[in-house]
């Protein structure tokens, strides 16, 4: 799909359309059915082995949340912890991409954490748990990543069992980082979280001073943060984008979602072949800024030979060790003068202008729900590890029917 040929009129009606049912406007739907006993939850019980097991429904307490969970995106961080358990959570209930509709609720329950109010019926999304630490806070900007709080789906097993989002409910505590996501289908809140990492990949590459409109941009990675990142990038206003991976898939979908020109690093021969390959696709340039989304070292240390000097870098590919990169710190840094920026999670800021991120990509087009690539019952859940670590699809996703 050309974005730049995108139907106008089209794109003016669906703008039009969101502005009739503005945020908050709409009255709550009304919850659906009457609450079980018992709730369904995926429990990994030992390594590659999810069982589903019942428990007692538990009491909502006054500040407490029952939701029935409707979905949920399988991240690497789930992969990581089916395969090797590196955290030493086992029994846990993973899943911290989910979503769900609010069935029951505590009587001090009134709003959001962005002060949006809340009803049963209505469609929320968690972020964390929030610890006794003053600088996560809503509204606090960029001081701290969300990376050190707790999460739902990463929680030691307790009394109450429904701790993460590989359920059929989940209680959300008193505490907790709370959305109100009504305004948003079921598709658009599985990928929230996930986009959220690339909302603050974003903003941490702009504290440079280099991302602007005009800006030619490299994204290296066309996995979903690479494919989402490109996305972002697009409804910035920022159009120059080379993609570079080594799926030709990948790289066809990565114009779908606003790339103008791709690479596969496949047809190269050494890095200096490849490092012509991006310059030809920018017409001759290299790039002002780069995105590397792989968590490869090798591809960490190519991504410097991409950029100009006086050029800027962002690297959020290595969320978990992935190994070390070799670079020379003389050609690759110092005498380019590369600005490099980390990023790593998000914060809760990040996290709300999420939401309207994913409005704004629906409105011109983008073809986000094609990021979801698989959807299985939670019945399936084992199937749907594997296939995630296969690498098979983008985005996998648990879909409660």
């Amino acid at each position: 799909m050309d974005i730049n040929s995108q139907n106008i009129e089209e794109i003016v009606r669906q703008v039009l359309e969101g502005m009739k049912s503005p945020a908050g406007a709409a009255a709550p739907a009304k919850a659906s059915g009457p609450v079980p006993k018992t709730a369904k939850v995926a429990v990994l019980t030992a390594l590659e082995k999810f069982e589903i097991k019942e428990y007692p429904m538990p009491e909502v307490g006054d500040d407490d949340i029952l939701v029935k969970v409707e979905g949920c995106g399988v991240c690497g961080t789930d992969a990581h912890e089916f395969k090797r358990d590196p955290f030493s959570l086992i029994p846990v209930v993973l899943g911290h991409e989910g979503t769900g509709e609010i069935v029951k609720m505590g009587k001090n329950v009134k709003k959001d954490s962005a002060g949006k109010p809340l009803a049963v019926g209505d469609k929320i999304v968690t972020s964390v748990i929030f610890g006794p630490n003053p600088d996560i806070e809503m509204f606090d900007m960029n001081k701290q990543n969300v990376g050190g709080a707790d999460v739902y789906g990463l929680l030691p097993d307790d009394d109450v069992h429904l701790n993460g989002w590989f359920a059929d409910y989940i209680l959300v505590r008193k505490g907790s980082s709370v959305f109100n996501v009504s305004d948003l289908d079921l598709d658009s809140r599985i990928l929230i979280e996930p986009c959220a990492v690339l909302i603050h990949a974003v903003e941490r590459a702009k504290t440079t001073g280099i991302l602007r409109f005009n800006s030619r941009v490299v994204v290296q990675g066309c996995g979903p943060i690479g494919l989402i990142c490109i996305a972002v990038l697009r409804t910035m206003g920022v159009e120059n984008i080379v993609a570079v991976d080594g799926e030709e898939k990948r790289l066809a979908f990565a114009k779908e979602m606003g790339a103008c020109a791709t690479v596969n690093f496949k047809d190269y021969k050494g890095i200096e072949a490849l490092t012509d390959g991006v310059k030809a696709a920018f017409g001759g340039y290299l790039a002002d800024f780069a995105f590397q989304c792989t968590g490869s070292p090798v591809a960490h240390a190519n991504i410097y030979k991409f950029i100009r000097n006086g050029g800027g870098l962002c690297e959020l590919g290595f969320f978990v060790n992935g190994g070390d990169a070799t670079i020379n710190p003389h050609f690759d840094i110092c005498s380019k003068e590369i600005t490099t920026v980390g990023s790593w999670v998000y914060t809760l800021r990040d996290y709300a202008t999420t939401f309207d991120f994913l409005k704004r990509a629906k409105g011109i087009g983008l073809p986000m729900s094609k990021l979801i690539t698989h959807r299985y019952p939670l019945e399936e859940i084992n199937d749907a590890l594997v296939t995630n670590l296969k690498m098979e699809g983008l985005k996998i996703a648990i879909v409660n029917k």
